[in-house]
């Protein structure tokens, strides 16, 4: 089967060549398997053609949609390195990440084309700014959007050159930079191998009974330049030759209609969405053809499990995963007996142990970091793969929880402050350092609550540096975070505070803060 990612994509096509392999749900293209691999070859020769070589980075800032997956898969047969981002990043976001990780080109959609023009602009003022000569800003690429100059459309890139693709790929050469905040730090980038990605596609793959089939229609409304969407969905559907619905978006009813329209049968979703299904009215007749549910990226609440499963008669299948991990590391699927509370047992090829504070094991009942071994690890963090697995292949992921007799996991805590935002992380620093880039501000803390809908929202409480309307300054950093972050990254609520908790060496004691929020929630504070 070879060792690149994208030769699961030639597999397909040379079995089943005249099969549906992508539909769209808003616009009602499709694709075949056949056909989709004829367009990743020219993407392939048309990176090839611009001079663009083995190693190099490209940007990917598109929605779901078609392009999107040749794009990946082009990139990754001319064995160069895809680096998927939120179509929805802010311009400082997208900046940061073009510069990190070195990308040579970026490929945009109508949604993303202006900001990531604006972004290439401000890599160009970065670059002269540096005085260094010999870098270049990135070329851009835009799909179903008109060229500026230096630029090339999709149509240019995709037309036949006749360069040849590349041969054999090292497993163990980089395929994938995603950016995540990790369990430290600012968000920083895993390094994900072909040898990563293929393990992980392969342990889901095992998995008995199976999460997908050859035969079955997926529901594709995860984002693609997530890992959960990427390699747990998209890598699984090409492995299995399955039919893979692509969706921009959540919508409530309008995901229901696409799984009544298109007879999905399984639903790989974040948390979030069974939440918003519940408010349906008729939901039970209308998840009909649904046969699998796979709910991961973040934890979910069992009374919500349970009261959806007696309402549609339809099990949730949880999981437990991360970027680092490419993503899926328990399942429910392998679980000797379920449990509602429980993320399920490893999957094959897997294996977790957990630790005390000093690594060792800790005593019967009580919760340990959780550390993770197998051949689907990341090989460090960008550009010098720092913080990865030990020597022994064990990798330590800054979650608690617990086994049972079983060998199920049950997540505790995490030892972080990571806030996880409808599947996605934000790190607090972030924010923070956004926040108190205004001169109003004198300090900011950022915290994660509970959140019936996206599991946690982000509460920032700010300290003023002078006299000012609190109203005001809400609005301000209200207006700058929009400005500055993605959407899911922004506070969703703003306390204005005069006084933050500090231990005696001036760190901001967040768990006071989580604590008054708390309080808040139960009403024995004013909102």
């Amino acid at each position: 089967m070879g060792t690149n990612v994208a030769d699961l994509l030639a597999t397909a096509a040379a079995t089943e060549p005249q099969r549906i392999a992508l539909s769209e749900a808003a616009t009602g293209r499709t694709v075949t398997w056949a056909a989709l691999d004829d367009l990743a070859d020219r993407v392939a020769e048309g990176l090839s053609s611009t001079g663009m070589v083995a190693g190099y980075r490209v940007m990917i800032a598109a929605t779901n949609r078609i392009e999107f997956v040749a794009t990946y898969f082009g990139v990754l047969r001319a064995r160069m390195v895809a680096v998927p981002i939120n179509p929805r990043s802010a311009t400082g976001e997208i900046v940061r990440m073009l510069v990190d990780s070195g990308a040579r080109m970026v490929v945009a959609d109508p949604t993303t084309i202006g900001t990531v023009r604006t972004a290439v602009v401000g890599v160009r003022e970065a670059l002269e700014a540096s005085g260094d000569e010999a870098a270049t800003p990135p070329r851009v690429v835009g799909i179903g959007t008109p060229a500026e100059d230096g630029e090339r459309t999709w149509d240019q890139l995709v037309s036949r050159t006749g360069d040849p693709v590349p041969g054999e790929t090292d497993p163990e050469s980089l395929a994938v930079l995603l950016y995540t905040s990790g369990t430290s730090g600012r968000p920083r980038a895993a390094m994900l191998s072909h040898r990563a990605l293929r393990a992980n596609i392969e342990q889901a793959a095992a998995v008995d009974p199976p999460m997908i089939t050859g035969r079955d229609v997926v529901l594709g409304v995860l984002p693609l330049f997530h890992v959960y969407g990427l390699n747990a969905v998209l890598g699984q559907v090409v492995r299995q030759h399955g039919r893979l619905v692509l969706v921009d978006g959540f919508d409530p009813e309008g995901s229901l209609d696409i799984i009544e329209d298109e007879a999905i049968s399984v639903l790989p979703v974040a948390p979030p969405v069974f939440a918003y299904w519940m408010q349906v009215p008729g939901l039970e007749e209308r998840l009909g053809p649904v046969r699998r549910i796979l709910s991961g990226s973040a934890p979910l609440s069992p009374e919500l499990t349970e009261a959806f499963t007696e309402r549609t008669g339809l099990a949730i299948h949880q999981g437990y995963g991360l970027t680092e991990a490419a993503p899926i590391v328990t399942s429910s699927l392998c679980s000797k007996v379920p449990h509602p509370r429980s993320v399920g047992a490893p999957l094959p090829g897997i294996e977790i142990r957990l630790a005390d504070e000093h690594g060792a094991e800790p005593e019967e009942d009580d919760g340990g970091e959780i550390r993770i071994r197998g051949d689907n690890l990341f090989s460090g963090y960008w550009p010098d793969g720092v913080d990865g697995p030990d020597p022994d292949g064990w990798w330590s992921t800054g979650d608690v929880g617990y086994l049972d007799d079983n060998g199920d996991l049950f997540l505790v805590d995490r030892i972080k402050d990571l806030v996880i935002v409808s599947g996605f992380n934000v790190y607090p620093s972030e924010v923070e350092d956004v926040i108190t880039e205004l001169e109003s501000v004198a300090q900011a803390a950022v915290i994660g609550v509970e959140d019936e809908l996206t599991g946690e929202a982000v509460v920032a409480y700010v300290k003023p540096s002078g006299e000012v309307d609190a109203e005001q300054l809400v609005e301000q950093v209200r207006a700058h975070c929009a400005s500055r972050l993605a959407g899911f990254k922004q506070p969703r609520t703003i306390h204005v505070t005069q006084d933050l908790p500090s231990t005696i060496t001036g760190k901001v004691q967040k768990g006071r803060l989580r604590a008054t929020e708390r309080r808040r929630a139960l009403g024995l504070l004013e909102t």
